[in-house]
């Protein structure tokens, strides 16, 4: 490496890091805690609440403020505390994000002492001199030292469609993305200098988007808001003609409560708080979720699409034979026609594995290319599926070209029975799973009439977890298809090895004869496609998405964008993908492995079970209070049941209800979001316009909820007939509504199979039980919520009836569970 490319030492970047600042964008400064703790209160719910807490207030001071408002304090501890959850679970959900966003930053390639090392993008430095090449984006201004047919797309900051040629000494802005050729740029401008900082304003943050779920969550929670406020106004009427207009805050209160508590206003914040929580648990496998849309599609995906080398097989290229008479000079193409750098084990693994073989057999690269500069060149491009290096060799141009066999045989002047052996030597390599590539050479400035030199094979086995992984997919009910460039043969026989069935493979150029209704029926029967382009990978994608299928798509080049944009799930690769693919991609992988996509497939399922388990013990919960309130005052005031001082019994309070909606509908539900769902991957994908509340889960919300109901009603009915008080018959009823929804998250979990043990489920419903007892045992919060302490029997009702809740629901939940089976 010549003197003036060694790049800055260590001490020197660290001194100009401290006196230019990280390369980042400018960003918005965080959002305030006041500001979130003023979002908690925009909900048209806690609107109601907020009215409602007036309008008492009010009362009570207009009746001289006599005695403790206890109802308004009530109101405004269980807003408080909701707002305060509202804020905990909002920033625990921004942080996951942050951390993830920090986990998939770009990385850049940099020189620095004279040697090649990795960084990340946010401590690059004016000076820095850092490598790029096709599918990059340049980190920050800059200045080329070095390159090859470098070729620009400036859109992103010129609006220019057409990509630009750029040469040593041009300058390049950063957000520009490399779409041919390689080079050298030094930085000059970095952070909030470069042309992209100066643009910010124009680029906005990267943020949370509202994800498919949460809208439907929302959509579904208006339409529940919708009856239950009209449910509210029935019952809000029912207690003014029974009880007259002088009880009206009572009533009104009573009305507002249940409509709080029949409506799951939390349902957002905890599907938002799932979400992160999983995408977390994904990024421990290895799978970054760049778009948290992507979680739900993940739980649907019925076809994995994936590529071959690298995702399948360890990307880890060894040279097996060089097939060659004029060894030596397949030798020195091995070394002359590579952009590989000499002694430095990073870049294309095929590239790498060609020096180190030529190393081996004593070819030096730094000698053969200093002895042999190179002139001029034609980079590899998927076009035309070769690259060709020109060097000055004692004054007299050579051309070296590298590449796929069938390419570079048809560029060579040999006899036609000549070629066809060499075909057909190249499919018995690629038979046996090698990889190969052919080399040619001729004089002069040419890639026509070249001579053949011979092939190169290489092996890049599979990774160990792959078949196992691939297994775990088949039988989740996940298609696998293989789409790669390479040899026919030689994907044939890496997705053998893996346990693939492989009965039909479709060439790349057979595609190219199809109509879009052809290509549908041939996908269907396809599990292998070999030698494709970028387009045909496109229409592969686009066709098995016509045919009704929820497609994951992996990629790592520039060209692979067109597919991860239009897959439902794109992956791209974390170690080997290009800039633009990551861009493009929902899901990056860190380890670029088969398995973590199924791995992630696995979490997205899990989420979306977990999602669906504090459904069903949200709303089996709520219905039970509704049906107490509302068909306990329509009995109340059938019967016209009085308390001692003349007013309407009603079956519950509206603080009581409040309460009932804070001990048991926060931490059980969050704790569910914790679930570990290890039989997932033993179900079908599941339909992506399947209802939030499919069958099983609406019959067990009706069963258990309505049990939990008519048990309540049934001691506020039966309880008085057999001598005991209406308040201690109402404070067990409480005890066991309050109990009896407590023990509804264990059977709401498992309506598909029994997860393991949730120790956060326990504790948080071994906190909700502590504070009801605190309810009924601690005297100013007995006053506040209007009971009275239960005796022995009371408590034994209590226990029975929880008990006989509990085994009704578990028995709700073994007979759907069979009836799924």
């Amino acid at each position: 490496m010549s003197a003036d490319l060694q790049g800055l030492s260590l001490a020197e970047a660290a001194r100009r890091l401290a006196e230019h600042g990280p390369n980042v964008l400018p960003s918005e400064p965080p959002t305030p805690m006041w500001r979130r703790l003023l979002r908690q209160f925009r909900s048209p719910l806690v609107i109601i609440l907020l009215v409602a807490l007036a309008l008492d207030t009010g009362l009570w001071a207009w009746h001289g403020a006599v005695g403790a408002p206890v109802e308004s304090l009530a109101i405004a501890a269980i807003l408080a505390l909701n707002a305060l959850l509202g804020v905990w679970q909002e920033y625990r959900a921004d942080a996951a994000l942050d951390e993830l966003a920090e986990m998939v930053a770009p990385r850049s390639s940099v020189t620095r002492g004279g040697e090649r090392i990795q960084v990340a993008a946010a401590d690059l430095v004016p000076g820095d001199l850092v490598h790029l090449e096709a599918g990059d984006r340049v980190p920050a201004d800059g200045c080329i030292r070095g390159g090859r047919g470098m070729r620009l797309d400036e859109a992103l900051l010129t609006g220019e469609s057409v990509p630009l040629d750029r040469a040593p000494g041009d300058e390049l802005l950063c957000g520009t993305l490399v779409v041919r050729g390689s080079g050298i740029v030094e930085l000059t401008r970095t952070g909030a200098l470069s042309a992209m900082g100066r643009l910010a304003d124009l680029l906005g943050r990267v943020s949370a988007q509202v994800t498919p779920l949460e809208r439907r969550l929302d959509a579904f929670g208006r339409r529940i808001a919708i009856w239950m406020l009209a449910l509210a106004a029935g019952v809000i009427g029912l207690g003014l003609w029974a009880d007259g207009v002088e009880n009206l805050p009572r009533t009104l209160l009573l009305g507002v409560a249940l409509a709080v508590a029949a409506i799951p206003e939390g349902l957002p914040a905890a599907v938002s708080l799932t979400l992160a929580w999983g995408t977390r648990r994904m990024a421990a496998r290895h799978a970054v979720v760049r778009r948290l849309a992507a979680v739900e599609a993940l739980g649907s995906v019925t076809v994995i699409a994936t590529d071959k080398t690298g995702t399948l097989t360890e990307n880890r290229m060894r040279v097996e034979t060089v097939d060659a008479e004029d060894r030596g000079r397949a030798l020195r193409a091995m070394v002359l026609a590579s952009d590989a750098e000499p002694g430095v084990d990073a870049g294309d693994p095929l590239e790498v594995a060609l020096l180190a073989a030529a190393e081996e057999a004593g070819v030096g690269a730094a000698a053969a290319r200093e002895a042999a500069p190179r002139v001029s060149e034609r980079p590899f491009d998927s076009e035309w599926r070769y690259m060709r290096a020109t060097v000055d060799e004692g004054g007299a141009s050579v051309s070296y070209v590298k590449g796929a066999p069938e390419a570079v045989l048809a560029r060579c002047a040999m006899a036609e029975d000549e070629r066809a052996r060499w075909l057909t030597a190249t499919d018995g390599y690629a038979a046996e799973g090698y990889r190969t590539i052919a080399l040619a050479w001729g004089e002069g400035e040419r890639e026509d009439g070249l001579e053949w030199l011979g092939l190169v094979t290489l092996w890049d086995p599979p990774r160990a977890e792959v078949p196992e992984a691939v297994r775990r997919a088949l039988a989740a009910g996940i298609r696998v298809v293989v789409i790669t460039g390479d040899h026919p043969e030689t994907a044939r026989a890496v997705a053998g090895r893996v346990g693939l069935r492989c009965e039909r493979l479709a060439m790349g150029a057979e595609l190219d004869d199809l109509d879009d209704e052809e290509l549908e029926r041939c996908v269907a029967e396809t599990d292998v496609f070999a030698r494709v382009t970028p387009e045909h990978k496109l229409r592969i994608v686009a066709a098995l998405q016509a045919a009704g299928g929820i497609v994951a798509v992996t990629g790592d080049g520039v060209n692979d964008a067109p597919a991860l944009r239009r897959a439902d799930v794109g992956v791209a690769m974390g170690l080997r993908g290009s800039e633009v693919a990551r861009e493009s991609a929902d899901i990056v992988l860190l380890d670029d492995d088969f398995a973590t996509i199924v791995a992630a497939v696995e979490e997205g399922r899990g989420i979306y079970e977990n999602i669906q388990k504090f459904i069903r013990f949200l709303f089996s919960s709520n219905l039970a209070e509704v049906l107490v309130v509302a068909l306990g005052t329509a009995l109340a005031v059938r019967m016209d049941l009085r308390d001692a001082a003349g007013d309407l019994l009603l079956p519950l309070t509206a603080v009581q209800i409040l309460w009932m909606n804070l001990v048991t509908d926060s931490l059980p539900a969050l704790a569910l979001a914790l679930d570990r769902n290890p039989g997932v991957m033993a179900e079908r994908p599941r339909d992506p316009a399947s209802p939030l509340l499919d069958g099983p889960s609406t019959r067990f919300i009706l069963l258990a909820g309505g049990f939990n109901g008519a048990l309540g009603l049934a001691l506020l009915v039966l309880l008085p007939r057999l001598g005991v008080s209406p308040a201690m018959a109402q404070a067990t009823m409480f005890g066991f509504l309050v109990l009896g929804q407590l023990v509804l998250p264990f059977p709401a979990r498992h309506l598909a199979a029994r997860p393991p043990n949730n120790p956060w489920l326990l504790a948080a419903i071994g906190a909700s039980a502590l504070a009801t007892v605190a309810g009924f045992t601690i005297p100013v919060l007995r006053d506040a919520l209007g009971l009275v302490l239960p005796d022995w029997t009371g408590l034994a009702i209590i226990a029975g009836s929880v008990a006989l809740a509990l085994a009704f629901a578990e028995t709700v939940a073994l007979l759907l569970r069979r009836a799924a089976r």
